[in-house]
This record gives C-alpha cells, structure tokens and sequence, in this order.
C-alpha cells in the first residue's frame, strides 16, 4: 500500500495510523476534526490550520493534535501528514486541493469543491496528475436512509425513475447577517447536495435542463443585495426523468433534509427531520425531537463519509464521490443560477460550453 510523497514520482508506504490534517477550524472542520480524533479507528489528528489567530490552537488542545498553525503550508510541507480536510470557505477550495495535491496529499473537500466549472476541472487535473485520493463532501449519500434508497433503486426494485425530489430547509429562525453570505449560496452551497442527491438518485442519467424560481421570502429587505432564501429547481435528465430541489433558509421547526424516488413499480423515501423515533404523547398534544444542527440529524453520514475517505487512502480505491461527481452537480447549480438571471430554462450545454 502506497501514497504519493511530496516530491513528484516518488511514492512511499502508509502507515498503519493514518495521519490527517484539518484546513479551516470552523463549525464543519471543528465537527471533521473530532471524528477523526475520535471516531474512525486506525486514523489520528495530526494537525489543525485556520488563518484566524487562536483558532487552530483552540481545536489542536481540545482534539490532542500535536501542530496547530495559520499558516497552511506548514501542514502541506510535512512529510509525516497523509491528507488533508479542507473545510475552509467554499471560495477558497480549489486552490487548496491544487496546493494540497501538488504536496501529494491524499484529500477530502466539503462541497463545493469550486464555485466555476473552469477551477472545478483545474482540481480535477491537479488530482489526476499527482495520483493522490480525492473525495467531495457529499454527506447524503452515506446516511442510511439514503444509501438503502439507492440500494433499492440499484436493485430495480422502483423501475425505472421518473419523478425525483430532494429538499433542504435549513432551521429557523434565520438569524445570519445576508451582507455577510455570498451571492447564490442557496444554489452553490445548499442546493448542491440536493442536486448530487438527484443525480445520485437516477444512476446513468445525466441532466439536461434546469429551470429555477428564488426569491427572498425570509429577509426580502436582503433582496436588492443579492441574497436568495428559498428556490425551486426543476430538472430534466435524459432518460426523462423530471427531479425538483428546493430550498429554504428559515424551517423553524429544525433542519429538514428528505428524498423521495418515485418509478415505474415503486417508490422510495429517505431522510426525517425527527432526530429519533421517539414520539410523546402528553397533555399539550404529541412532540417530536427534531435537529438544530446538520451535524446533529446527518451524524451518521459524517462518520460515514469520513470512513470511506480512510478507506480509500488506505486500499488506494476510488473514492466514493468524485470530482468528477462535483463537476455535475455544480454545472447544475450554476444552470440554475442562469435560470434565475434569465427567468427562462437553461440547458447543461448552456454553462458547460
């Protein structure tokens, strides 16, 4: 079992206990750190980087990971680190998996792995070219719900897929400065996982048009700068299919992420806003507990997805979700993106051109 080293050609052995870094010491990189440290056998926490002073060093002490720094190349220069978990700002991605694969570090990104098609395939080539692993954050895939959904589509038990939803509605109530979220993140960094879901969804399908409505219902005085709340797109694949995405920023009754799949001789559904199957039943009527937090609901998918990225480095497999896989759902996000400047259909060949 092999892994590229930093310098380019030469390869050396993995050790038993896989070293891994986080890049970006926010929420999500804070919630990859600690399942590495602590939830994944035969991998550790060796290093924590985040510009921001103090908060690499904050993260480092509570995980045990020996290096903490702001300066990223510090973890990339280092032989003794086997990949990397960039969960840095979706802007900064691309040019940290071409950092981190030109190290030769194997490496997994939260979505989306770039906001243009053109650095998208700028990843994918730096990727290919040093030999090293690459997986996307796509989290939905690896929740069980999901995955026996897709088993049961893989199985021919629905038929052939022909209406397709998936849904994110973010919880409530919606509290983030809208200055401070960058244009399109509805579609860039919300409705991407549900456009991974569809296509996920509809195996050897691949999406031809999209049509998209989003307006500002939750902060409209936000609208003139740019800031989007809620959409519904519309999706055509070529095997006919018909799939809807929506999204929302402001479900108050908590996070909210669920797929249906109907076919020709079935239908399935995955995903519950409830974040057991507990129900009480008392004297102010019947209560569910239901998610605040991504990471509370999809918990399961997280340690899932960071376990097959182990996986994969160790047995120098394919990864589970691809750049390849980002390409097609970001070419629907930014299909969409059109859609709404132009309030019209737009197709794939469209923004792919």
């Amino acid at each position: 079992m092999v892994v590229a080293d930093n310098s380019p050609g030469r390869l050396r052995p993995v050790p038993h206990t896989l070293r891994l870094a986080t890049i970006g010491a926010g929420r999500i990189g804070s919630n990859h750190a600690a399942i590495v440290a602590r939830h994944i056998p035969g991998v550790t926490l060796a290093a924590v980087s985040d510009p921001v002073p103090g908060a690499a060093e904050r993260l480092a002490t509570e995980l045990d990971a020996p290096l903490a720094t702001t300066d990223v190349a510090e973890v990339l220069d280092r032989n003794d680190i086997d990949g990397v978990l960039i969960t840095a700002p979706a802007r900064a991605h691309t040019e940290l998996v071409v950092a981190a694969a030109g190290a030769g570090k194997h490496i997994f990104v939260e979505k989306p792995m770039a906001v243009t098609l053109a650095d998208a395939d700028r990843a994918i080539a730096a990727v290919e070219a040093a030999g090293v692993v690459l997986q996307v954050g796509f989290n939905r895939r690896f929740a069980p719900g999901f995955a026996a959904a897709r088993a049961a589509i893989d199985e021919q038990r629905i038929g052939t897929p022909q209406l397709l939803r998936s849904l994110t509605r973010d919880p409530g109530p919606f509290t983030a400065d809208p200055a401070r979220i960058p244009q399109w993140t509805i579609f860039l960094e919300t409705l991407i996982h549900d456009f991974d879901t569809l296509c996920w969804f509809n195996p050897g399908a691949a999406p031809l048009s999209v049509h998209a409505t989003a307006d500002a219902l939750v902060r409209p005085d936000a609208k003139a700068q740019g800031h989007l709340d809620t959409a519904v797109v519309t999706v055509r694949f070529d095997n006919g299919a018909i799939a809807t995405a929506e999204a929302s920023f402001c479900a108050l009754y908590g996070y909210d992420v669920r797929a249906e799949v109907f076919g020709s001789e079935g239908m399935v559904t995955a995903g519950d806003a409830r974040t057991t199957n507990m129900t009480f039943h008392g004297a102010q009527g019947i209560h569910i507990d239901t998610a605040r937090r991504d990471t509370d609901l999809l918990r399961e998918a997280y340690v899932g997805e960071l376990t097959a990225f182990a996986d994969a480095v160790r047995h120098k497999s394919p990864a589970a979700v691809t750049g390849h896989d980002a390409r097609r759902a970001l070419s629907i996000a930014l299909a969409a993106i059109r859609s709404v400047e132009t309030d019209r259909p737009v197709t794939i060949a469209e923004v792919t051109a």
